[in-house]
């Protein structure tokens, strides 16, 4: 729930061009990082259509760069270190609709922690560590509908304001929903209300409203 998901489908949307798909397959599968003239003699291109892909697929994050001397040599006389690439060690995952299955995850593992160090329920647990998530998420946000509404499209939940009721399209754990539907929804709601405390939103309510084709929480209108 962050801007990461935009900057993975620009770098998977990078891995679309066909030339630059074979450089990236060419470099991943190599025992060692290599040049851009290993790239243009192993592939037949010309080293300035190689350095424009590797740079490229660089600038992207799916190959890391580093500097070294060819063979061994150092000291002087021995040329200047070459430019190597090889596949990052980044992660990349892209889901449409949105999905935050990594958070999901992280959440449990650090519940399933809580539980075990302190005797209380998992799902306690679980609760606990995702309202304070939430609450970081909120913690510089207002309280308008314009502003939840921002902040709930950030984290992929596609909301719909109506009358002061906003309504979440899109649920970001939705095969987790639907197979553990009550532990998950409880997460969604303890993430959501911490949302609102940690924007101050003392007035809104997040609560659970399942409905086909919606997310299971609903923020509520303000309260007189």
């Amino acid at each position: 729930m962050d801007a990461t998901p935009r900057s993975d489908v620009s770098a998977v949307s990078a891995l679309g061009e066909p030339v630059r798909r074979q450089v990236y397959d060419h470099v991943r599968t190599q025992p060692s990082p290599v040049s851009r003239d290993d790239v243009a003699e192993a592939l037949g291109f010309a080293r300035s259509t190689s350095a424009f892909h590797l740079e490229k697929l660089a600038d992207e994050g799916l190959l890391a760069v580093e500097f070294a001397r060819r063979g061994g040599r150092s000291g002087p006389g021995a040329g200047r270190p070459a430019k190597l690439y090889r596949r990052s060690d980044r992660e990349f995952s892209v889901h449409l609709p949105e999905r935050a299955y990594a958070l999901a995850g992280e959440l449990f593992a650090r519940a399933i922690e809580d539980a075990d160090a302190t005797g209380a329920s998992p799902r306690d647990a679980l609760s606990a560590r995702a309202r304070d998530f939430g609450r970081g998420l909120g913690a510089d946000l207002g309280c308008t509908d314009d502003d939840l509404v921002a902040a709930l499209a950030a984290c992929g939940y596609e909301p719909r304001s109506s009358d002061g009721t906003i309504v979440l399209v899109n649920c970001p754990f939705h095969a987790l929903a639907r197979q553990h539907t009550d532990m998950v929804c409880g997460m969604n709601l303890a993430l959501l209300s911490g949302l609102l405390d940690g924007a101050g939103c003392g007035n809104r309510l997040a609560t659970l409203a399942p409905a086909e084709g919606y997310c299971c929480v609903r923020i509520d209108p303000p309260r007189e």
